[in-house]
């Protein structure tokens, strides 16, 4: 998806509110006409006359026909959201109703919005840069506090201001060395080396930091995958049933019942997580089984935290250490939850205590100790540099800049440890400079901005 520059000039329209029947929708106009043909077919007051952001009665009307009573909202460029005039028309939410309004302004000359229109729209008039306009999509797709949070950090402009002000101490250094490069007979030297490899020195810290951050803000935009993994019948099904206080998965006294993955999200402490319950962990000679097994073991390698079941009324000591020392060697950070507390060996809950203190002792069944267990899959979510207010990286595309940031600031390093000519030193720089332009969309091409703008919604 790309527009052309008539195309820009246009004035779109769209439905701003989702699909479907609901008590109110809100229509969008964005355009230099749009309070001119919004004018047209409203019947109240004249909206050419009326001062931005204000709200007028009236009714919309095709020739004598009146389609709607309506509330108008009018914002005049530039101060509405996309720098353009911007009408907002809040009709009822009857699709008779939407679809008449809408079929209206085209009959009028406004055209339909493309998805993302709206958004791009405001990046083009300098409303906001591209990695504040990508955020506006994460906003709308929130699903949690920290999803929220991350989203609307970066769309104030968290995460641009710190891009920019890497890439303007840089451009610095670039505009220094290629002023040398008009002087090379001379053999004059504008920009000292050693102060431009503490720079770059520092940079390459502080991208580095912003690229192992994307594992956390991967996490907080999609969710943390759980895996619940332990032996048959250990109460893995009755555990997930519980977190989600629903029959999701089908609970039997029958080993190995649950043969494939039932998966579901929760909400914890304002950060999903994915939780996963799979097939138990046994030798078996059943093939579906067998199967369902060697799943499991995938999932638990791929898994960002593994909950360790294990039935205190089933299995000794000898068998969890075991267990935990396979875990152990996986990777993969993981708890250990013993379950029927009710039901439990003699002497089994005093030796694990001894053995192993972190251990969480619970009934999923009964329901008992589940929020100490959840407090304490909060705690191995690494959420206190995002909770101080850091910036979390939770974009691909912003990770893969700054991944090749990284690779071309070492190539700058490499440059000045073999005393490479200028010229060279300055074509590592500028190739800095482009990656990190890529983010905050100072360097772009059409084709980004058409893949970018594609993913938004037709209305925003």
């Amino acid at each position: 998806m790309s527009f052309s520059l008539a195309e820009r000039d246009d004035t779109i329209i769209a439905l701003a509110t989702p699909q479907g029947v609901g008590a109110i929708a809100v229509i969008r106009l964005s355009g230099k006409n749009a309070i001119s043909l919004t004018n047209q077919v409203f019947h109240g007051k004249n909206l050419e006359k009326q001062a931005s952001h204000t709200i007028h009665f009236g009714t919309i009307r095709d020739g004598d026909r009146v389609i709607d009573e309506v509330l108008v909202s009018i914002f005049i460029a530039p101060k509405s959201f996309t720098k353009e005039n911007v009408v907002e028309i809040s009709t009822h939410g009857s699709s008779y109703i939407i679809n008449q309004v809408i079929r209206l302004f085209i009959k009028l000359g406004a055209r339909p919005a493309k998805p993302g229109e709206f958004t791009q729209r405001a990046f083009l008039h300098g409303q906001f840069d591209l990695a504040q306009a990508e955020a506006v999509a994460d906003l709308i797709h929130a699903d949690s506090e920290a999803s929220h949070a991350a989203a609307l950090n970066q769309m104030r402009g968290g995460f641009s201001s710190e891009i920019q002000e890497l890439r303007a101490q840089l451009i610095h250094f670039a505009s220094m060395i290629e002023l040398e490069l008009d002087f090379t007979e001379e053999d004059v030297e504008f920009a000292s080396r050693d102060d431009l490899r503490v720079l770059v020195e520092r940079l390459l810290r502080v991208v580095e930091e912003l690229i192992l951050s994307f594992d956390l803000g991967n996490v907080i935009k999609n969710g943390v995958p759980t895996v619940i993994a332990g032996k048959p019948n250990a109460g893995k099904s009755t555990l997930l049933n519980a977190l989600l206080n629903e029959e999701k998965a089908i609970v039997s006294d029958i080993a190995g019942t649950t043969r494939d993955f039932i998966e579901d999200e929760i909400n914890i402490g304002g950060v999903i997580f994915r939780f996963i319950d799979t097939a138990g962990l046994r030798e078996t000679t059943d093939a579906i089984e067998k199967i369902g097994v060697s799943r499991t073991q995938e999932k638990m390698k791929t898994a960002s935290l593994i909950l360790y079941l294990f039935d205190l009324s089933d299995t000794d000591l000898i068998e969890i250490n075991r267990d935990i020392n396979k875990l152990e060697n996986l990777g993969v950070p993981f708890l250990k939850v013993a379950n029927k507390t009710d039901k439990a060996k003699e002497n089994i809950i005093s030796e694990l205590t001894e053995k192993h203190p972190d251990t969480i002792f619970i009934s999923a069944g009964k329901k008992e100790n589940l929020d100490s267990l959840k407090a304490r899959i909060l705690e191995l979510v690494n959420l206190d540099k995002f909770k101080t207010g850091n910036t979390v990286v939770t974009n691909i595309r912003h990770y893969d800049s700054l991944t090749k940031t990284r690779e071309s600031l070492l190539d700058v390093l490499g440059g000045l440890d073999q005393e490479v000519t200028n010229d060279f030193l300055a074509m590592d720089i500028r190739r800095s400079l482009h990656f990190l332009g890529e983010i905050t969309g100072e360097i772009t091409t059409d084709d980004l901005l058409a893949n970018i703008f594609s993913k938004f919604c037709i209305g925003k």
